[in-house]
């Protein structure tokens, strides 16, 4: 009986590359490398893959045909750049790793390649009702988050009551004295579904934690809450004339 010859047309099933393959392939990564890629990139890679219009070349192409001594890469270069990817002594000093302390290169660990950045307006004024209602015809008209503009009393810690608010209550921004205000500047919307932007310094973290008091009375997972708060108070000193902390310490004087 003839034996029976394997079809040459049948093909083994392509097996899926692992989503942090480039940045060992060709590459001997530091053990730090290594502990990015997989507790760091994974995991992002995971909840929003970087959009390629096209398949991923080589992760490294080196072209000398203009300068000698240039380096090319390809417009679609490597997951991961180190100080092992220059010849600079200088930048390899430097060098540190996406998402991690102290942000030298950024907050996300892809850049922008995985989830382009939000578009929102810097909204905000008068009361927090009026804001509301503002806030929801911008989501519901295409905006992709929320950025808050706080009037001045609120960006230099005061209420609305004392002395020192009076002619800038709701102004410049909205006026947020408690809680309360800030459950009616959300009220109706889920803070689980947008991400929010709160241009405030000096008290960031007093307001940040109000959001964060609102999003639980929702009935929200804080590990899904997402946004910004900021924590420049030279900025807050020379642009905006908020005297609440000297700035030296921030400049390292």
């Amino acid at each position: 009986m003839p034996e029976k010859k394997p079809n040459a047309s049948v093909t083994k099933p392509t097996v899926a590359e692992h989503p942090i393959s480039d940045v060992f392939e060709g590459r001997q990564p530091s053990p730090q490398e290594k502990n990015w890629a997989e507790k760091t990139l994974a995991p992002t890679l995971e909840k929003a893959p970087e959009k390629r219009s096209a398949p991923r070349p080589a992760p490294i192409s080196t072209s000398t045909a203009t300068h000698a001594s240039a380096r090319f890469r390809t417009p679609h270069s490597p997951t991961l750049y180190s100080g092992r990817s220059t010849r600079r002594l200088e930048l390899r000093k430097i060098s540190r790793l996406p998402r991690t302390a102290p942000y030298t290169r950024g907050i996300h660990a892809t850049g922008y390649r995985g989830k382009l950045w939000t578009m929102r307006m810097f909204s905000g004024f008068a009361s927090p009702e009026e804001t509301n209602q503002r806030y929801k015809y911008l989501l519901e008209h295409g905006g992709g988050g929320l950025s808050v503009a706080f009037d001045l009393p609120t960006l230099m810690g005061y209420d609305s009551d004392h002395p020192a608010s009076e002619g800038e209550v709701g102004k410049c921004g909205v006026a947020i004295d408690s809680l309360e205000d800030m459950e009616i500047l959300f009220d109706g919307i889920n803070l689980e579904k947008i991400t929010t932007s709160m241009t405030i310094n000096s008290p960031a973290s007093v307001l940040w934690a109000m959001y964060l008091v609102v999003a639980e009375k929702q009935g929200a997972d804080w590990k899904k809450i997402s946004g910004t708060i900021q924590n420049d108070i030279l900025k807050e000193y020379i642009a905006q004339k908020e005297y609440i902390y000297p700035p030296a310490p921030r400049c390292g004087w």
